[in-house]
């Protein structure tokens, strides 16, 4: 098994749906050099998605027509409790506010049974009054005794970064695809704020799940969509050039499964497991256990090493050192 992505990146969909983005634009360097998107997703054992209308800087929980004391409170109180708050917004033309109420969502239990909640709140203030710790734990019937106005939601829903003020490109290629893709599932597709690995725009948090992905186009983004109310994953989604793994997962758990995913071809969203832990003699490296729902394991390592020449991870930043995962058969050392 291996975490290097072979052959083209980005199918010829993507480039289709995608701005005209410069050469020395980030995602392009990282298209370019086919960088493997395997482990990058953010950490979360929680989303929240809170509507908010016009623009957003480049911390958008602060920098927004959100009240900012608002936003600083939810944001602190999602990193405590391990879990992560976006804004969203229609996909269109961002000059014209929204008005009415904020579409809100809660998305919990990704470890076990994934639950997505959604309510239109006249005041976002409600959700002070979220039970911390019970969305952690996944408890979905406590989070709707506080917040009565929540109920589940009929379908997944896919958010895509358009944060610009972060990363040009999410803006330059993610807006594009969320409108046309939006255009097609109305209601099913959101811009949203930054969450994290512009290098791989237009990114993509597909909800409740918290499955991370990278590269998206219009047409694999109606896909991802389609796909996700049958609890799976398009099987052109699956490897190292798209997945970037599920968010409640350490990154050597998210490259195994993602890996293992792509080796059996497993779409079901819900079919595996993965537990790591470190290596006992090789550093960088995760003893990893991929169990599938149908009782199959695979014992795997995950190899966090160099991904060869510098580059930036970002637009108008200096080059870096790169790294990537590779994935290997055996616990052996």
């Amino acid at each position: 098994m291996t975490g290097v992505p072979r052959g083209p990146l980005v199918t010829g969909a993507a480039v289709e749906t995608h701005a005209r983005s410069q050469p020395d634009a980030c995602s392009v360097i990282w298209d370019r050099a086919h960088g493997s998107a395997l482990g990058t997703a953010a950490a979360a054992w929680f989303w929240i998605a809170l509507e908010q209308s016009g623009p957003w800087g480049r911390e958008a929980a602060t920098q927004s027509r959100l009240d900012p004391e608002l936003g600083l409170a939810l944001d602190g109180r999602a990193q405590e409790e391990k879990g992560r708050l976006i804004l969203i917004r229609r996909p269109g033309t961002h000059a014209t506010v929204h008005e009415g109420p904020h579409r809100v969502y809660l998305a919990g239990g990704l470890a076990d049974r994934p639950w997505l909640l959604q309510a239109d709140l006249d005041d976002p203030g409600q959700l002070l009054r979220l039970p911390w710790a019970a969305l952690r734990e996944g408890d979905m019937d406590t989070v709707r005794a506080r917040l009565p106005a929540f109920n589940e939601s009929d379908g997944p829903v896919l958010m895509i970064c358009s944060n610009s003020k972060r990363d040009i490109c999410c803006a330059v290629r993610g807006r594009p695809v969320a409108l046309e893709s939006s255009s097609q599932r109305p209601g099913r597709v959101w811009e949203c704020s930054h969450t994290g690995g512009h290098r791989f725009a237009p990114t993509g948090i597909l909800l409740p799940h918290g499955q991370t992905l990278a590269r998206l186009s219009s047409a694999t983004a109606v896909a991802v969509v389609d796909a996700a109310a049958r609890g799976e994953l398009p099987v052109e989604m699956l490897g190292a050039a798209y997945d970037r793994g599920r968010s409640h997962l350490t990154p050597p758990e998210q490259a195994a499964e993602s890996v293992v995913r792509q080796q059996i071809q497993e779409p079901t969203l819900l079919a595996l497991t993965t537990k790591a832990v470190p290596h006992a003699s090789r550093t960088n490296a995760w003893c990893c256990r991929v169990s599938h729902i149908d009782g199959r394991r695979w014992d795997v390592v995950a190899v966090r090493s160099s991904g060869g020449e510098d580059r930036p991870e970002s637009c108008g930043g200096m080059a870096v050192p790169t790294w990537q995962w590779s994935v290997l058969s055996g616990v052996g050392p």
